[in-house]
């Protein structure tokens, strides 16, 4: 076997190579090597060697193929323009002048046109074409759909070991006449473009396209029949390309390649140095766009590239002196990652250091350590969006690397839009690779941005926005639906604006109560402190959305009038479902677990404090590192004693429960369905914006938060010795759903916050109220709401509760 012949595969599949055009003479060899496929339907693998994906190279020389590419396309679209002359682009693809790359970079061409990128290979090297049109609006292909968001087009690649592409852009990208860019890596019979443009013509049909590719390989066969269907097709299609010609192979080298897939082993790799650290960085900056997966804007490019260098910065700080830097992408994340590379490269190239960029991919490729092979050396592991799925780094260091001379870069970089605890698996293998640390720089899973009507330093909501989905279920169908085994997470209540009579009810129940819920967080911020305060700091407070959402935010403000910082996080947790394991991992990568505090408005029975448990148990048994996770849970009122973490047992009425949305953020209910949350995705929620002339979610806070000057704090924390929870609210929920004869104990909802919303979206069937409350001010507002619906109020002795709300059984 010999795999050597120059920097190609030639002694197993003979290629001939005939130039035809090479506007800025490119050595060949210079721009891509050959390696074999693991995939049955083709024979070789063209690997560039400027494109940033198999091969790690200077983010310059990405930047720079694509802006040289744009060049030749702006030619094809017959703009008149001084191409760049060759010794500069040999320059530039050489990755030695990142500065006069950068400098390019910054006078586009005018035309305005859309870009279409390919997944997975050419997603970046599309927007750097984009980055070439001062106008361009981009947008490329993916295998990974967003569910909440509706599909374009379809179209296939058929000789790919994953042929379906999806387009989900901006709902107008397509709706002028501008004519589309489609960019590739190569375009070897143009079949992919074509599909492509039939499949945009079906939908938004247009005279004019250019295929724009580093490499134009089409043989005289393939060039007929390419511009025969696109005649076909009636549409003009122009090609553009850094070096066109045809490269040939013998008749049967599918078989010859197959034979040799059989014999090879491949290589295994082991560095003999100790595991660099792993480090997470701190992410991308939440709202600013890191990929053209649904559509890239020319205002977005800026943005990005503040952000790039934003996070250039930050790494420096953690870098060794010297350093020798790869930037890992993740499969169609390429570009982001390369725009880091470039400015962190920038950056260390006054003291020395070097960064290359190179991304993983999907890509099975044969493996062989030979002098002159394209591919060395591969990495397998979980893919970070999809963890039953492998995902492969192919030349994970220099192709003439010797392991024995220890770790080729003192710091490797994953930049990735998961969650940094999916791409763990990913740093691990990468660990024998760097003499110092890997640093995990997650661009995903990120807080939902104008989502909810709080301010943003009040709360960051971890949730999903959903507000484009339609979700509500009319009252009567959602109960039956519940009732017959339907996850009440799965579907919403339509959310009810309140009339101006139930209004009035509100504000009565927010002027009598609001000095007790002021010393009730005042009280469970004393808990608290005598829980959890180390060194001054205070708890990060994770609310559970939605009911603990203005908890959260009054616990927040109070820390924050004692001058110290309490961050509050809110998430999602639903009965039967669980915790948001999504929420935990992006809040365990930046907190102590032990300064997690679990928030939620009051307890009914205790159904979501004995879920929480459970969920946490269930985290902290597959994530090691979160035993100090705890998952007691504070509330502000507790009149069923399931927590010690309360501000009073009393089963008072608080003002937030009166209300939906709309003393919550105007944020809807929590959603968890597998067609529209996938992988490293938070919950969903609804975010009700057209409600805001309703709003009173401010307007409560503020008013506890300034009821908050007449309780004194405590002048030092209490150590806190909680009592064992009696349960007592549970053992009355059994003994009344006997006596009504009851079997489902979620039919059975005790307290004033948990009644209010039995009559607010539910279909109750009775109201029991403590005997002696009937006509009392405390519960004004559930007489009120039973008399408006029909629902009979029946006097109970006995009740550790004030009022306990019963569903009507579906029979």
């Amino acid at each position: 076997m010999d795999l050597r012949h120059g920097r190609v595969v030639g002694a197993l599949l003979e290629p001939t190579w005939q130039v035809r055009r090479n506007p800025y003479a490119l050595d060949l060899d210079d721009l891509t090597g050959l390696a074999i496929r693991d995939n049955p339907k083709r024979a070789q693998l063209i690997v560039s060697r400027i494109l940033g994906k198999h091969v790690p190279v200077r983010a310059s020389a990405v930047r720079a193929s694509g802006l040289l590419l744009a060049e030749q396309t702006r030619l094809a679209l017959g703009e008149n323009l001084t191409p760049t002359a060759p010794a500069t682009a040999r320059a530039w693809l050489s990755g030695l002048e990142p500065e006069a790359v950068a400098d390019a970079a910054a006078h586009p061409g005018a035309g305005e046109v859309v870009v279409l990128g390919f997944c997975e290979t050419a997603t970046a090297l599309g927007h750097v074409v984009a980055d070439g049109f001062a106008a361009a609006r981009y947008v490329h292909t993916t295998r990974r759909p967003d569910p909440a968001r509706p599909v374009f087009a379809g179209f296939e690649e058929e000789h790919s070991h994953a042929v379906g592409h999806l387009l989900q852009p901006p709902a107008d990208l397509f709706a002028d006449d501008r004519p589309v860019v489609l960019v590739d890596d190569e375009l070897t019979t143009g079949t992919t473009a074509l599909n492509t443009i039939e499949a945009l013509q079906s939908v938004a049909p247009r005279e004019r396209y250019v295929v724009a590719a580093l490499l134009d390989l089409r043989d005289d066969a393939t060039r007929a029949a390419f511009d025969a269907r696109a005649a076909s097709m009636g549409v003009t299609v122009g090609v553009a390309s850094l070096v066109a010609g045809s490269m040939t192979f013998p008749a049967d080298a599918v078989a010859r390649a197959a034979a040799l897939r059989e014999r090879v082993v491949a290589p295994a790799f082991a560095p003999d140095v100790p595991p660099a650290a792993l480090r997470v960085q701190a992410p991308w900056p939440s709202g600013v766009s890191s990929s053209g997966r649904h559509g890239f804007e020319p205002a977005d490019r800026e943005a990005a590239l503040t952000a790039a260098a934003e996070v250039a910065v930050r790494l420096r700080d953690g870098l060794e002196a010297t350093p020798r830097v790869l930037v890992v992408g993740t499969e169609e994340l390429m570009y982001a990652p390369a725009l880091v590379a470039d400015a962190l490269d920038r950056s260390v190239a006054p003291d020395g250091g070097t960064v290359v960029v190179q991304s993983t991919t999907r890509s099975p490729v044969l493996a062989s350590d030979e002098p002159g092979y394209a591919i060395r050396r591969t990495l397998r592991f979980p893919a970070p969006d999809e963890p039953d799925r492998d995902s492969l780094l192919h030349n994970v260091a220099p192709l003439e690397w010797d392991p024995k001379g220890g770790a080729p870069y003192t710091d490797i970089v994953v930049v990735t839009d998961t969650l940094a605890s999916a791409a763990r698996p990913l740093a691990e293998q990468l660990a024998p690779y760097a003499s110092h640390a890997v640093h995990v720089v997650p661009l995903g899973a990120e807080p939902a941005v104008d989502f909810g009507s709080y301010p943003p330093h009040d709360v960051s909501w971890l949730l999903t926005d959903l507000s484009d989905v339609d979700l509500e279920v009319s009252t009567e169908d959602r109960e039956e639906l519940i009732q017959g085994g339907r996850h009440y997470f799965e579907m919403l209540p339509v959310e009810y604006e309140p009339d101006e009579a139930y209004l009035r009810l509100y504000d009565e129940a927010l002027a009598q109560n609001v000095a007790q819920v002021a010393k009730a967080v005042a009280a469970l911020a004393g808990r608290l402190d005598g829980r959890h305060t180390t060194h001054g700091e205070a708890p990060v407070l994770v609310s559970l959305a939605r009911a603990g959402t203005p908890v959260g935010v009054l616990l927040r403000r109070w820390y924050a009038r004692q001058g110290r910082d309490a961050p509050h996080h809110t998430v999602s947790i639903v009965r039967g479902g669980g915790i948001d394991t999504v929420a935990l991992d992006w809040l365990l990568e930046r907190y102590p677990a032990q300064r997690l505090q679990f928030v939620d408005g009051w307890t009914g029975k205790g159904a979501i404090v004995r879920e929480l448990d459970a969920a946490v148990d269930a985290y902290r048994a597959s994530h090691p590192g979160a035993g100090a996770l705890d998952s007691t849970l504070a509330v502000l009122a507790d009149p069923g004693d399931c927590t010690p973490l309360h501000g009073t047992l009393e089963d008072f009425l608080i003002p937030s429960a009166c209300l939906n949305s709309t003393v919550s953020g105007l944020v809807s209910r929590t959603v968890y369905r597998a067609d529209l949350i996938g992988p490293g995705q938070f919950h969903g929620a609804k975010f009700y914006s057209h409600l805001a002339h309703a709003d009173r979610s401010n307007e409560f806070v503020d008013r506890v938060t300034d009821a908050f000057a007449d309780v004194r704090p405590a002048s030092r924390p209490t150590p806190f010795t909680p009592a064992e929870p009696t349960w007592r609210g549970w053992a009355a929920v059994e003994k009344v759903a006997a006596e009504v004869g009851i079997d489902n104990l979620n039919l059975v909802k005790p307290g004033v916050g948990e009644t209010t919303r039995v009559l607010l979206r539910r279909v109750p069937w009775q109201i029991l109220v403590r005997a002696g409350l009937r006509g009392d001010a405390s519960i004004a507002h559930i007489e009120s709401l039973a008399q408006a619906r029909g629902v009979p109020v029946v006097e109970v002795s006995d009740l550790p509760y004030a009022v306990i709300g019963l569903i009507r059984p579906v029979t």
